[in-house]
């Protein structure tokens, strides 16, 4: 039903932060995309391509309360149940894994489309990114973390985003600190909250009212400080000395992953921040993400999040990370302009048209004149033109 409250002339307006995509932005987005399926399927990973709409449970599996208030929700006419749009892929591809292919192999999985989120986000403030990623199934190791980190600085370099900065954290730290602590769902909220603002006095006086020992107390501090250069993984390790060995296990394994990605990426700028906890309530250990210079927003970002397919009958472990199409362009150096058309004219001859099918064949975009058109070649985005000459047909600039 048309509502009767827009204007005439307003009809073709979009809705605030969704947009469409016009020529000289969908045609680079397009070749992009392209660059970045070849790049995943020369590391071995195949693409899938799930449904835009999902029943809503499927869609919310191990993502937290984030997710949730971004999901459009609407309820299906034919069942009844609630559906939701999709504002994130990777729980779909955990269930492709988990249901789908069932298989007890590693498995590679990537993907690109659009997603729907019901508030703007990111650098270009828009509810419609174009999210692109891969994920890793069925190995549980330092192997795996440091393939998925790599990959994506391969995908910025191929963006044009060379020597990203590179963030690493463990959400393992946190938690198993919270879990020492005995901390209550609702108190380990508070104080995730407040470390994502690195609030250090407020943290202070919330743990000074918590029944806590003072060593716990300060570990749990400590975090707001333990972020820079691999030099704070030793600081880390004086620091948390006190803390079990879950915090121990976490500190090994960040360990092990960075050195791994600095053997794989020499030259990389990594820096670590233990009060860094993106996707705390869906990730399992290693947390990553990637910036550049002048933009205080992440770019890419991923980590271990080996729980979430096991609402779908195969909890493996995995690992993955994603970006946004858009915000790679947007971000990334600008390209010279592509080769225009060529314009042809509308001639009934045999020759023209094996020279435009010949032209075809080789990548060049070849427009055709139709009969009394209106506007000129170049209005058409052509820039050059096939004409006969010498008996033969001849490319000419405009």
């Amino acid at each position: 039903m048309v509502d009767p409250f827009i204007a005439r002339d307003e009809r073709w307006l979009l809705p605030e932060g969704i947009e469409e995509l016009l020529p000289d932005q969908a045609e680079p987005l397009e070749r992009l995309r392209r660059n970045l399926l070849d790049l995943f399927g020369a590391w071995g990973y195949r693409l899938v391509i799930p449904p835009i709409i999902e029943h809503l449970e499927s869609l919310l599996v191990g993502t937290g309360r984030d997710l949730e208030l971004q999901t459009f929700k609407l309820t299906d006419q034919l069942t009844g149940r609630l559906l939701g749009v999709r504002a994130d892929m990777t729980p779909q591809v955990a269930r492709i894994d988990a249901h789908r292919l069932k298989s007890s192999a590693p498995a590679r999985l990537c993907y690109v489309g659009p997603v729907l989120h019901t508030r703007p986000q990111g650098f270009a403030r828009t509810r419609s990114p174009f999210q692109v990623g891969a994920e890793l199934y069925g190995h549980d190791g330092i192997d795996s973390d440091a393939e998925i980190l790599q990959l994506m600085v391969e995908t910025l370099a191929i963006a044009g985003l060379s020597r990203p900065h590179i963030d690493l954290g463990h959400v393992g730290v946190f938690r198993g600190l919270a879990r020492e602590a005995r901390l209550a769902p609702e108190q380990e909220q508070v104080l995730f909250d407040a470390l994502q603002r690195k609030a250090q006095p407020e943290i202070e006086t919330y743990l000074a009212s918590q029944a806590i020992s003072p060593e716990q107390r300060r570990m749990l501090t400590a975090l707001v400080d333990l972020n820079g250069d691999e030099r704070v993984l030793a600081e880390a390790r004086e620091a948390l000395r006190s803390a079990g060995p879950a915090v121990q296990q976490a500190l090994a394994n960040l360990e092990q992953i960075a050195q791994l990605a600095q053997r794989r990426m020499p030259g990389s700028a990594l820096h670590f921040d233990l009060a860094e906890l993106r996707g705390y309530h869906y990730q399992t250990g290693v947390v990553f993400a990637a910036f550049v210079p002048g933009h205080g927003q992440e770019i890419a970002r991923g980590g271990r999040y080996d729980d979430i397919g096991r609402a779908f009958g195969g909890a493996r472990p995995a690992t993955g990370f994603s970006t946004d199409l858009e915000t790679l362009i947007m971000l990334g150096p600008r390209r010279a302009d592509q080769q225009g058309a060529i314009f042809a004219p509308n001639v009934d001859d045999a020759a023209l048209q094996a020279v435009i099918a010949d032209l075809r064949r080789q990548g060049q975009r070849v427009c055709m004149e139709l009969p009394g058109q209106s506007g000129t070649a170049k209005e058409m985005g052509c820039d050059r033109i096939l004409e006969r000459g010498d008996g033969t047909w001849q490319l000419k600039t405009l």
